[in-house]
Formats: structure tokens, C-alpha cells, sequence
């Protein structure tokens, strides 16, 4: 086992830190052991950071470079990761539960982040307005400045990237809430930005409980934007402090995908599909197919193939994972397992049927085994509710309309799924679909390139891609009377 240090502090205005509300244990999800402690910041702390934030953004010491300059320091940081990328995946590992191999890919998801929009940095450019002779009238995107970002704990590496990368390029000076669970590994966006010579204050990083330093970020007079990603209940309450001090929340809020899988489709090849759509990160991602909308002429034969991908799972402590195969490893935590648990068993008492697992693993670590449903009516809460694990639910349709009207019978519209070989019934289907990214033929398609984002309660702007250097800008209109 790699060896963890016993205390970890925040990072506030180029300085390591102890916190205002004591410490929080970090837990090894596939053990149950303690793996460190973390330094819990309290509301003075997160005045502080954000204070530090704002000196470093009124200052101009990074908005006022020339684009191609921050550009550079943030391509830097994510080759800063991926050198450092032997000690970052263990850690990452042992605090969130994922493979060791799932644990590298996030770190290199982590690194194109800052690579792509450090590519970007100098893309962002305004327009001239012709108003006739007597006029120059241009526009110029500047930064909102203190850009405050709330981050998950299923891949606390990847979405601080994702934010972080963005709203450095475009000037933002940032203060980071890590996730209580998975706190650790953010320190490496420290480090990193130490290395590539960020100026202080730019990056600042701290973990505390939601409702106490979260609370306090979110309502903060001189943040901003806010960038969030997590459930709806706490997106409501973000986006409520916000709206108080008026100021833009991007807010992804997970999901209830779907796939819709025709009677033509190529199952071999969807079986690879449910795989990573449903039991990579244990399910634990937003996008994930926790659905599939079946044809009723293929839901037997489906159910079976699904249940045989699931059963041949390894499910064991992700530490002992290091190479890519059909493996999985622990939940985040005992209370997000049996949550998961408690969902299945609801279901089954409204009607649903077990194909395969629906249990806890009889060891320690916080362990459910694959899980695939089948027999669910859409109106079930497994049906309408998202898991957040390993449980995938099969439901039968008869016509096309029946599966759009199943695939957008939620409260949620992140992704979707088309599988089929007919391009006029996948380009339908798309267009039907109530969700902000379609995947046809491939769960996950896409990239860091294309816009990400939700419908309805699955949250509302847009990440990845050039659309998300939008969120961290706001647009000045000059206009100037010419003399003579």
C-alpha cells in the first residue's frame, strides 16, 4: 500500500494551512480504516480564501497577462499531473475507492483539461459592431473574477480540472471546495500551481463541510460565479445564496439516462457499452446509463448478456487493480452503498427482479455487487431516482414513441443513448430526446472538446468545450464617437 501522510491542510493564499473547524477523517472505502486526517475549514477560512482570490484578480497579476502567457501556466499544470502521476493514483485509490487503472485515467482526464483550454486561452476574442463612420464600437470579454468552484467526490481530480483549467485560462482567479470524502488529491492543483509560477492567490484550496465552509463560499458577497456539480436538493440551495448576491451558477445535478436499445442494435457490442456506461466508478457518475430502454423482442436476450457482464466483475480493493480489465472496486463510503442497497430492495418490493447481485459483498469495505433489474415499470422510484452505484435497470418497450416517452418520463435530462444501425431512426431519436448530450452507438463518445450539460433538473450551463469558456466571461461593449 502506498504510504499516506497523517495530515493534510488547506491551501490559502500560497500558504499550507490547519483549519478553523478542526480536522475530518478520510476513510479508505474498500478497508473502513482511517487514511489521514484533512484540515476542516470553517467561514473564516473561506473568507480568507476568497479575500486572497480577489487582492490576486484586482491586482491583474493574472488577468492582466497576455492570454498566450496564461495559456502556457496552465498547459504546464496539466503536465504537472501526469509527472506526478505515480503519486497522485494511489491516493486517489485508497480515498475514493476506484481501481488503481481508473484512478491513472482520471489523472490524464485531469491533464487534457488543462491542456485543451490552455490551447484555448488565446481563442477568446471580441468583435467590432459597425455603427457607421462616425463610430468604433467593439467588444471584449473580461474575467468575473473570484470564480468559486464546489466539487464532488467521485472524481475529485477530474471536475476541479475541468473548472479549474477554464477559469484560469480566461483570467479567474479561483477558490476550490474539495469534497469531504475525497479531499486529498486536490493538493496536487497546489502544488502544480507553485510549479508552472501561477501568482499567489490565484489557486486556493480547502475542505469543508458543506453546510458550514460550502454555505459560507456559496453566499459570499465577493465570489463571483459559482461553478457546482452534485445533487439537486444542495444545486437549489447553491443557486438560491447566489441569486442573493446575483451571480451566475454554472450547476450540473446529475442524472437519469437512458439508453435506448432497438431491436437492431448490436448487442456484442452494447455489452462493452453497459460495462463503462453503468459499473465504471462503481456508477458513480453523473452521466451514467443507469437505464436501458430495450425493445421487447430483445429484453430477455439483453437481460442475460447484461447479467453476464456484471457477474464476470471483479469487485475487490481497487489498490490491487493496477491494470485495465473487468474489475470494480469500492463505493465512496458505507452510506452511499447502502443507499444504493436500500434502492434495490425498494424495488424489488414494487415489482422489480433481481438478474443479477443486489447485495452487499460479505467482507469488509463499502461493496455492492453489480447489479442489473429487470421487470422495472418506469413509474418505480428505481426507475425515476438516481442510484449514484452499480445498479442498472432494464425496462421493455414496443413502439419508438413508447421508448422516447420512457427516456423522457424524469425529472433529469443530462445524457442520453441511441443504439442502432438505422441513421434516420438514431437522428430521430436524438432529436427527440430531452438531454443535453445524445451518444448514438457509443456510451460516452465525445471528449473534453464537446459541450457538456443538462435539462430540466439535471442543472443548467455548459462544461467542456469552448461553450464552458463562456461561463467564466462576462462581455463589454465599447462604443466610441469619432472626432471629425
Amino acid at each position: 500500500m502506498a504510504q499516506i501522510k497523517e495530515h493534510w491542510q488547506n491551501y490559502i493564499n500560497g500558504t499550507w494551512v490547519d483549519g478553523g473547524a478542526g480536522r475530518i477523517d478520510v476513510v479508505n472505502p474498500a478497508t473502513g480504516e482511517v487514511l489521514a486526517q484533512q484540515a476542516l475549514a470553517d467561514a473564516a477560512d473561506v473568507d480568507r480564501a476568497v479575500r486572497a482570490a480577489r487582492d490576486t484578480h484586482l491586482s491583474g497579476a493574472l488577468s492582466g497577462l497576455r492570454p498566450v502567457e496564461r495559456g502556457r501556466m496552465v498547459q504546464a499544470m496539466g503536465r504537472f499531473l501526469l509527472e506526478h502521476i505515480n503519486d497522485i493514483a494511489p491516493v486517489l485509490t485508497l480515498e475514493q475507492g476506484k481501481p488503481l487503472w481508473e484512478a491513472r485515467t482520471e489523472i490524464e482526464g485531469a491533464a487534457r483539461y488543462f491542456e485543451y483550454y490552455g490551447n484555448q486561452a488565446e481563442t477568446v476574442e471580441g468583435r467590432s459592431i459597425p455603427l457607421g463612420a462616425q463610430y468604433l464600437d467593439f467588444t471584449v470579454h473580461e474575467p468575473y473574477g473570484v470564480s468559486a468552484q464546489i466539487i464532488p467526490w467521485n472524481y475529485p481530480l477530474e471536475m476541479t480540472a475541468r473548472s479549474l483549467s477554464a477559469a484560469l485560462a480566461t483570467g479567474n482567479t479561483c477558490v476550490i471546495k474539495t469534497p469531504e470524502l475525497t479531499p486529498l488529491t486536490n493538493a496536487w492543483f497546489a502544488h502544480a500551481a507553485e510549479h508552472v509560477g501561477l501568482p499567489t492567490g490565484a489557486v486556493n484550496i480547502l475542505c469543508g463541510l458543506g453546510q458550514d465552509a460550502g454555505a459560507a463560499l456559496a453566499s459570499h458577497p465577493l465570489v463571483n460565479q459559482i461553478v457546482f456539480t452534485g445533487s439537486v436538493a444542495t444545486g437549489i440551495a447553491i443557486a438560491t445564496a447566489a441569486a442573493r448576491n446575483v451571480v451566475p451558477c454554472v450547476l450540473e445535478l446529475g442524472g437519469k439516462s437512458a439508453a435506448i436499445v432497438y431491436d437492431d442494435a448490436d448487442l456484442d457490442a452494447f455489452e462493452s457499452d453497459a460495462r463503462w456506461g453503468i459499473f465504471f466508478n462503481a456508477g458513480q457518475v453523473c452521466s451514467a446509463m443507469s437505464r436501458v430502454i430495450v425493445h421487447e423482442s430483445k429484453h430477455d436476450e439483453l437481460v442475460a448478456r447484461l447479467s453476464k457482464v456484471a457477474q464476470g466483475l471483479n469487485v475487490t480493493d481497487g489498490i490491487n487493480l493496477p491494470e485495465f480489465g473487468a474489475n470494480m472496486g469500492a463505493m465512496v463510503s458505507t452510506a452511499q452503498r447502502d443507499r444504493a442497497e436500500v434502492m434495490v430492495q425498494t424495488a424489488l418490493s414494487q415489482g422489480a427482479q433481481v438478474a443479477a447481485g443486489g447485495h452487499t459483498l460479505n467482507r469488509a469495505g463499502a461493496f455492492l455487487q453489480p447489479t442489473v433489474l429487470s421487470a422495472v415499470r418506469p413509474t418505480m422510484d428505481i426507475a425515476q431516482q438516481e442510484v449514484f452505484g452499480p445498479v442498472l435497470s432494464v425496462l421493455p418497450f414496443s413502439t419508438d414513441q413508447e421508448a422516447i416517452e420512457i427516456s423522457n418520463g424524469t425529472d433529469y435530462g443530462l445524457v442520453g443513448g441511441v443504439f442502432t444501425r438505422d441513421l434516420d431512426r438514431a437522428t430521430t431519436a436524438a432529436n427527440q430526446i430531452r438531454a443535453g448530450q445524445v451518444f448514438v452507438n457509443e456510451w460516452y463518445a465525445g471528449g473534453v472538446e464537446t459541450p457538456f450539460g443538462g435539462y430540466g433538473k439535471s442543472g443548467y450551463g455548459r462544461e467542456k468545450g469552448r461553450e464552458a469558456l463562456w461561463n467564466y466571461v462576462q462581455t463589454k461593449n465599447i462604443a466610441i464617437k469619432m472626432r471629425g
